[in-house]
């Protein structure tokens, strides 16, 4: 039998002591047998090692291969989104009306859509990436759809097209075969490319011809012949700075557009056209031209010399007509000057020839200069021709009527008024149309109720339903719609006109009915119809299909004017009609989001947003009237405004007051020097960074830049107002947020 370690005997601390020494001597025993310098423990240590080090490196060759998982997952978005990117671009350009191509700075072809150079059918198909520029000039001059008389016309139509490349922007139209028309725009990209656009011109061209074929008489024409063949560019303008004419050669000269030598374009748009980018450099001469232009007493002749961009030099003569009007001539002097350089430039060799050369420049000068001053006094006693007739009819007809008249002389002076009267119409009419033809017309869409427009036109026509025996139904509407105002007002006057005034019996019915998103403004009538096949024709100018005894006259301008606001607008516009039974004119005009249903009213307690109660609104605006409305509509939605008209009122109010408001409001132009933008700038530096609107009718993009670097919002004129109550709201609920 063994003998026992532990004496049952002991009690359990003697125990568990003997325990502790015997666990002590055997470890000490151990540690002496193996030692620390053992092969055993120190291939112990080395696995272990080696074990931390594997999971360490396994670890880390996890994580690599996540992250490069992570980054093969967004490096594939990426692409797909270039690529995605890309076909957009493509579907953009391909989208656009115009024909339109993309050079590089080295003239290389990058991209065009389908309709560039459709016109040109044997161009077309040969447009592709790469294609040098100077290789697409010569392809165009050669293709037998360019309006050209011969080959070396062909050829210096290339040489022109290659020297107007080199200036940062050139417009120009270019004539093809089947009596079409396109202006080509050219406008150099920062970054040296250049991006060609194709537009088809020829309604508008054919237009221009029909009307100066039309309105001129023979010694208009003489004039507009003599005009379009002398070498000169000139323009002739009324007393109140209008353009009456231009030639061809004008345009080539100062790379206008043709909505800019239409007649009755402002002479101050002509010359801010000739400003913008780099057309003329420097500006002194534009601005000299611009003072004389506005002189208030007589203007003396005045000569002056331009610089366009791609170096051509001009020279101006100005000269002032008896009526106040004037006429400016452009002549290109490059030639003459490039020739005296070179005389110059050889004087050091050849002086006797220089001698020789400049005698014949001072002559060929001197008789450029006579050729000059003949030409300009020809085409201001030209313009003093057309005009005086008509001012010496209108002072007759003056003095007609304050002369002792017996009924018959009365009657015809009267129908001598009328005639005027109906010729002021027309020209107003075809303004307008020609204004929306050419894209001067611009619309200012806004968010509008349709309600008072409906009223309006109730209250309007109804005196004109009554006279004619007809009954007028207005059916009102409490829809909020897109849309201009001016605009859609005269589109319903017109479409009401018409319908009253081919009615003979009946009524006209006029109302309003949702479909989708849009809501359909329809003015039916139970007049004669119109047939199918005149259904197109009757958007033509001066046509009238009724024209019978008893019918009202008119000039058969107003379903014109219709076809082409709509088309300003993007209304859509319907025509349903059957002869014999009426017709019906329907208008499509996009509808607010969350406006009120037609036929449904509108709950105010609804649709009111939450109040901006306890907001001190700093309001800067000068005109007395527009301040004490915004002043009305900002205590109604529940603010405390300061209102100011100037920034020193505003700064003593908020002095006074003692405490930074919570917004600044401020109108762009101001008294004197002052701007918006300034004033809030000031406000800041007084009272640390406050929220800010500038509201402002100006639509620019230098003040859109300017507006988001000093972080300020911008509101454009006609201010929206649930706009404006929104950015309250945001700058309040942020305001409470940043104390919570």
């Amino acid at each position: 039998m063994k003998p026992l370690l532990l004496d049952p005997a002991d009690d359990l601390g003697q125990q568990n002591a003997k325990l502790r020494r015997i666990a002590e001597v055997l470890i000490a025993r151990v540690e002496r047998e193996i030692g620390e310098s053992g092969p055993g423990y120190v291939n112990f240590q080395m696995a272990a090692a080696l074990e931390e080090q594997v999971r360490a490196r396994t670890k880390d060759l996890d994580d690599t291969l996540k992250m490069l998982s992570i980054a093969n997952a967004r490096l594939n978005v990426a692409r797909q989104e270039a690529e995605q990117a890309r076909n957009d671009l493509f579907d953009a350009i391909e989208a656009v009306q115009e024909g339109f191509a993309l050079f590089d700075p080295q003239d290389v072809l990058i991209m065009c859509n389908t309709r560039f150079s459709a016109q040109m059918p044997d161009v077309a198909p040969r447009l592709g990436p790469g294609l040098k520029f100077v290789d697409y000039v010569r392809m165009v001059a050669r293709s037998r759809h360019l309006q050209m008389d011969d080959d070396a016309t062909r050829d210096e139509w290339a040489r022109q097209r290659l020297l107007d490349h080199r200036n940062p922007q050139a417009v120009f139209v270019v004539g093809l075969t089947d009596d079409r028309w396109i202006q080509v725009s050219a406008h150099r990209s920062p970054s040296q490319g250049t991006a060609v656009v194709q537009t088809d011109v020829t309604d508008m061209v054919r237009r221009e011809r029909e009307e100066r074929d039309r309105l001129l008489d023979d010694q208009a024409r003489l004039l507009r012949a003599t005009l379009d063949h002398i070498t000169q560019g000139v323009a002739i303008f009324d007393e109140r700075h209008r353009l009456a004419g231009c030639n061809q050669r004008l345009r080539r000269m100062l790379s206008l557009p043709m909505q800019m030598t239409q007649a009755g374009v402002d002479s101050l748009s002509m010359f801010g056209y000739m400003r913008h980018g780099e057309r003329f450099a420097p500006l002194e001469g534009l601005d000299e031209l611009v003072a004389w232009t506005n002189a208030a007493g007589r203007r003396e002749p005045l000569s002056l010399e331009l610089r366009r961009g791609d170096g051509a030099i001009l020279d101006v003569f100005c000269q002032e007509m008896p009526d106040r009007g004037f006429v400016i001539s452009f002549t290109d002097m490059t030639a003459e000057r490039e020739a005296v350089a070179a005389m110059h430039h050889a004087n050091e060799t050849l002086e006797q020839r220089v001698a020789e050369r400049t005698r014949e420049l001072e002559a060929a000068r001197d008789e450029a200069e006579r050729a000059n001053a003949s030409k300009s006094r020809f085409v201001a006693s030209g313009s003093h021709d057309l005009l005086q007739p008509l001012n010496a009819a209108k002072l007759f007809l003056s003095s007609l009527s304050h002369t002792k008249l017996d009924p018959d002389q009365r009657a015809i002076a009267e129908r001598i008024q009328s005639a005027f009267e109906s010729v002021e119409t027309i020209l107003g009419a075809l303004l307008d149309i020609s204004n929306l033809d050419i894209g001067a017309a611009r619309a200012e869409l806004t968010s509008m109720p349709i309600a008072p427009l409906l009223r309006s036109i109730d209250q309007e026509f109804q005196p004109l339903a009554r006279e004619r025996g007809l009954t007028l139904r207005v059916i009102p509407s409490s829809a909020w719609v897109e849309s201009d105002p001016a605009y859609l007002r005269r589109i319903l006057q017109n479409l009401v006109v018409n319908a009253l005034r081919y009615t003979r019996h009946g009524k006209v019915l006029v109302g309003a009915r949702r479909r989708g998103d849009k809501l359909r403004i329809e003015i039916c009538d139970t007049g004669p119809g119109i047939p199918p096949d005149r259904w197109a024709e009757i958007f033509h100018e001066f046509v009238r299909l009724d024209t019978s005894p008893g019918t009202p006259q008119g000039m058969g301008l107003g379903l014109a004017i219709v076809e082409r606001a709509c088309a300003l607008l993007d209304h859509a516009l319907e025509l349903e009609s059957e002869p014999g039974r009426g017709t019906r004119f329907t208008v499509s005009v996009p509808m607010c989001e969350g406006s009120a249903s037609f036929g449904e009213p509108a709950h105010d307690a609804e649709r009111r947003p939450p109040p901006l109660d306890d907001m001190i609104v700093v309001l800067i605006e000068n005109d007395d009237e527009v301040r004490a409305a915004m002043v009305s509509v900002l205590e109604d939605w529940g603010t405390s405004p300061l209102e100011s008209r100037d920034l020193a009122g505003a700064e003593a109010l908020v002095a006074d007051v003692g405490v930074a408001p919570d917004v600044v409001i401020a109108d762009y132009l101001l008294d004197g020097d002052e701007n918006g933008l300034d004033a809030i700038a000031r406000m800041r530096a007084r009272n640390g960074n406050v929220p800010a609107v500038i509201v402002s009718a100006d639509r620019s993009t230098e003040l859109r830049a300017r507006a988001a670097q000093a972080n300020v919002t911008l509101l454009h004129k006609p201010l929206e107002l649930h706009r404006l109550q929104a950015v309250l709201q945001w700058v309040k609920n942020a305001a409470a947020q940043k104390r919570g």
